[in-house]
This record gives C-alpha cells, structure tokens and sequence, in this order.
C-alpha cells in the first residue's frame, strides 16, 4: 500500500495543527534559538500574547511601540529551525530576523562581535530536501543593510559576509574548516542556512544576526564571557530597532 498522501506533513497543516492564522502574528519575527533569549526578547514586548506552545517551541506576539511583533524559541539546530521556520512562513510573515550566535573562522573576528550573515554555505542535512545543489543562499540585501548599519551606529564590532552552517559540531576538523574558509566562510553557524533557504522558498524576507561566541581558529571559547553575553543582548536591541526602521519609524 502506497502513502496515501504525498507528503505526510506539510508545514501549511502544522501551522493549521497549532491553530495559528495570519491575523494572529505581526508582520515581523524576530528569532531567537533558546527560551532564555525569548523570555528576554518578550520583556521588551508589551502585552505578549502566547500563540502557541508546541513540543519544546513557543510564540508569541505583542507590540512594541505599538508594531505588531511576534517572537519564537526558533530552534537551536536545522531540524527543529526548519520546523519553526515552515511556521512562520506558512502564517504568512513576510519579515523574519534570526539573532542567534556562530563561531568565527577568522581571528580577527572575536568573541563578542556581531556577525551579519550575507551568503551561506549550506553543510546542512536539511535543505538538501528543499532546493538543488546550485541554489544560492543569502540574506535579504535590505534587512541585512539595515542591521549592518544599526549596529555600526551603536559603536560595536560588527562584520558581515559568508558563513557556513554545519551539523556536526564536534566534527569541525581543521581540514574541513580550511576548506569552508578556502570558500569564503567568515563564520560557523547551525542554523542560517535552513532558516534562510526555506524563507527563499517561501519568498519571505530573511535575514540572520549573530553573536560571536568562540573562535574556532584561535581555539577560544567565550561561552562565559562578559562580552559574549553583552553581544546577545546588543542583537535583541538591533532587532527591535530595525522592526522601527522598517516600519518607517
């Protein structure tokens, strides 16, 4: 007996299992990976209203400054980020900022600086699913000029260009990362390239902001740094302000 249908689970019937409608969410997402970076995200949200709880992700939506916004635990990895994702665009928001963290393949990128990536390097095992080999992954040129420029405005150590997301954290070799630097890589991730592509997919407009927490080529790690945990509260702080400028505020 043959499957009865031809994708068992579309992204438009588990935006229709967590009952979510267009007219639920605001026309901009802001993305973080973990909870703790959500609950942060809402204290600066008035009147959040929680959308959905659904297996370990939550949404909300509230305003800020009176902008409708919603927010959710996007996913730390590609697989839970490709279900949030499909989500997202499914509820038809055509704004999406991811603010989430990478490693730097270059050191002069350091822990605590901000990372906009522009183009990927898909070392991922999902979008493989999505979109041939060839296809180009990249940020929205707009959001992501936005974002450059915000955070050149506020004084911080921000940089912009290729990043590579991989699966396999533990596996980052030092044959592999040379190879993705020989690339162009600048930065590692887990989760831009799958938020990104599925968005193309979708056309929806994506962009992704990291925080640098460890720098792969000096071997350092600033998971327990002052000035890595000032960066993610500096990527909440540029997000809320371009929803602003984008809004024409």
């Amino acid at each position: 007996m043959q499957m009865q249908k031809d994708v068992h689970l579309t992204g438009k019937d588990l935006t229709a299992m967590v009952q979510l409608r267009p007219q639920d969410v605001g026309k901009y997402a802001i993305v973080p990976g973990p909870k703790d970076r959500l609950e942060v995200l809402m204290k600066k949200i008035d009147n959040p209203v929680r959308n959905f709880s659904f297996m370990e992700y939550t949404m909300y939506t509230g305003t800020f400054e009176g902008i409708k916004v919603t927010g959710i635990n996007g996913g730390r990895f590609s697989t839970d980020t490709s279900i949030t994702t499909e989500v997202m665009c499914n509820a038809g928001i055509p704004n999406i900022i991811r603010i989430g963290t990478c490693g730097s393949l270059d050191e002069n990128i350091k822990v605590g600086d901000l990372f906009i990536v522009d183009e990927i390097i898909r070392g991922d095992g999902v979008t493989p699913y999505y979109v041939d080999e060839d296809f180009k992954t990249a940020s929205d040129k707009g959001i992501s000029d936005l974002l450059f420029g915000i955070a050149k405005d506020m004084g911080l150590n921000v940089h912009r260009g290729k990043a590579w997301t991989t699966d396999a954290l533990l596996r980052e070799t030092r044959q592999i990362v040379e190879a993705k630097r020989k690339e162009g890589a600048m930065a590692v991730d887990m989760v831009s390239s799958t938020l990104l592509t599925i968005c193309q997919t979708y056309k929806i407009k994506a962009a992704s902001i990291l925080a640098v927490s460890d720098n792969v080529i000096t071997g350092e790690m600033g998971f327990m740094n002052p000035l890595y945990y000032m960066a993610e509260s500096n990527l909440i702080k540029i997000a809320l302000e371009a929803v602003k400028k984008m809004e024409g505020r």
